[in-house]
């Protein structure tokens, strides 16, 4: 849990204090790269650790992620100007990618199949009350001492996960197994010495880099239709075929055929991608919606969005009372056919409305999800042994984080249409020029006049609707997929004791 921690402040906990960062060390221009390069080191890395969890064991993994990640939040503080801290933010990231995906496996390990959603469901707490806590302790920090404490406070946090994990976590010796026929029948074998796959995890890891590059750049930095864009997607497309041929002929393959072979598995990755992509809306831009369509201050927008992060938890503990009676798979298709017809709620809510209306939302969005994710990932680590259920996490986590970045990139692409196209035919004089002065005009709405600022906020309001529908299409493209290509009955391993279980 402390590990967990560590990983999801350290995503929101820099917001807050942007400004004070970027007076003291300039870089204005390029200081989205503090949260796009830790993303991105997170992302390409958690197929690579997967891999190396299922080859070394778990516990040597966490414990390099732990060290890996304080030794960015070290070097972090002593940053000297704008590309070092992104440098080291990088160094931080590489370490979060074995903190995420190695933590959902150990639950999955410890715990047998019906107390993994309690623990689940704890995990989850953390994660969502780190995320939510993350800006205000950012801000009180960046307010009350020097930015660079945001980083400090990670090296007692993260010493205490350390000697916890290095103290009581012992892993059982294990046999390697291989799967055979179907994914619930395995045979084991004794172990074998481990080869790692080095060039497929470098394949792996600049393959997703410049991927997610083009798309959390793309239309920021430069046009979507540009020479940088072009020349990243097809980059990355070259390198994406590289790695397949790397990966058909490794003997341990980072990302082995097996992860989309499986209908359980690609269909999981596919429905969690889409969660990624529909999860842009509430997380980017419900903020956004309750500061300039609300009138509510930053403080006030947060609270709307954290009561998702309170129904979500609670969801997902019950969910096991549900997926136990009717399935893994019926259980995810209520949770995201609710969760679609709440995102189709949001357009729905009257100009201006309350803030109590976009929180009741949230609130019944995260009960959904809570009943879509948790069946999910619990289903598929249900459905292989030991030494392939790090590789299945990873795969899980790495597409909701893909969708994620894609969602970004899309839904931002929609919102800036919209606001673009009501700029171009506003009725009122003395309008922002273009979409970037649309966010700084609302914080200063008198200067506007009446008239002018009621217009931006119209205009917002209907950008926001427009991210929300896509938002329940991505949903609705989760449930087909749930629909069509996973199983009825996810095809279970039945527990066995530590010292017997598969890889």
């Amino acid at each position: 849990m402390l590990g967990m921690a560590l990983a999801a402040l350290d995503g929101t906990i820099v917001s807050t204090a942007v400004p004070q960062i970027v007076g003291d060390l300039g870089g204005f221009a390029v200081f989205s790269w503090l949260f796009s390069g830790y993303l991105l080191a997170v992302t390409v890395t958690l197929p690579v650790y997967g891999k190396l969890s299922d080859t070394l064991g778990r516990k040597p993994v966490l414990v390099a992620g732990i060290i890996l990640f304080l030794i960015g939040s070290l070097l972090c503080a002593t940053a000297w100007n704008m590309a070092s801290l992104i440098a080291f933010r990088v160094v931080q990231g590489l370490g979060g990618g074995a903190l995420q995906g190695t933590v959902q496996t150990i639950a999955a390990d410890l715990y047998p199949l019906k107390e993994r959603p309690k623990i689940q469901a704890r995990l989850s707490t953390v994660w969502a009350s780190s995320s939510v806590a993350g800006p205000a302790v950012g801000g009180f920090i960046a307010g009350y001492a020097d930015w660079r404490w945001i980083f400090l406070i990670n090296l007692p946090v993260g010493a205490v996960a350390l000697w916890l994990v290095i103290r009581y976590l012992h892993e059982p010796h294990r046999a390697r197994a291989a799967v055979t026929g179907t994914e619930a029948h395995a045979r084991t074998r004794p172990a074998a010495r481990a080869r790692i796959d080095w060039a497929g995890a470098l394949g792996v890891f600049a393959t997703g880099a410049l991927l997610l590059t083009a798309l959390v750049q793309g239309g920021v930095a430069w046009p979507w239709l540009s020479a940088p864009s072009f020349a990243f997607l097809g980059c990355s497309a070259v390198l994406a075929a590289l790695t397949v041929v790397i990966e058909r002929r490794a003997a341990e393959p980072i990302l082995p055929g097996w992860v989309w072979r499986r209908p359980t598995i690609a269909a999981v990755n596919l429905a969690l991608g889409a969660l990624g992509l529909l999860m842009v809306a509430p997380t980017v831009f419900l903020p956004t919606y309750a500061q300039s369509v609300l009138g509510l201050g930053p403080i006030a927008a947060g609270f709307v969005l954290s009561a998702m992060t309170l129904s979500w938890p609670v969801s997902a503990a019950f969910s096991n009372r549900v997926y136990n009676r009717i399935g893994f798979r019926l259980t995810a298709v209520i949770g995201i056919s609710l969760a679609t017809l709440v995102l189709l709620a949001f357009p729905l809510l009257p100009y201006p409305g309350h803030a109590w209306q976009p929180t009741l939302i949230m609130l019944l969005l995260g009960a959904a999800l809570g009943l879509f994710q948790l069946p999910l990932i619990i289903g598929v680590q249900s459905t292989v042994g030991w030494s392939e259920r790090g590789t299945a996490t990873a795969s899980i986590l790495f597409c909701r984080l893909i969708g994620q970045s894609v969602g970004a990139a899309l839904f931002g692409a929609v919102a800036n249409s919209v606001l673009s196209a009501r700029l171009a035919n506003a009725p009122t004089p003395g309008l922002p020029q273009d979409v970037d002065g649309v966010a700084q005009a609302l914080e200063d709405p008198a200067s506007l006049g009446a008239g002018a600022a009621d217009y931006l906020r119209r205009a917002m309001d209907t950008a926001v609707d427009h991210v929300f529908v896509g938002a329940a299409v991505a949903g609705a493209l989760a449930l087909l997929v749930l629909l069509l290509l996973a199983p009825r009955r996810f095809p279970v391993i039945p527990d066995a004791p530590a010292d017997q279980q598969g890889p």
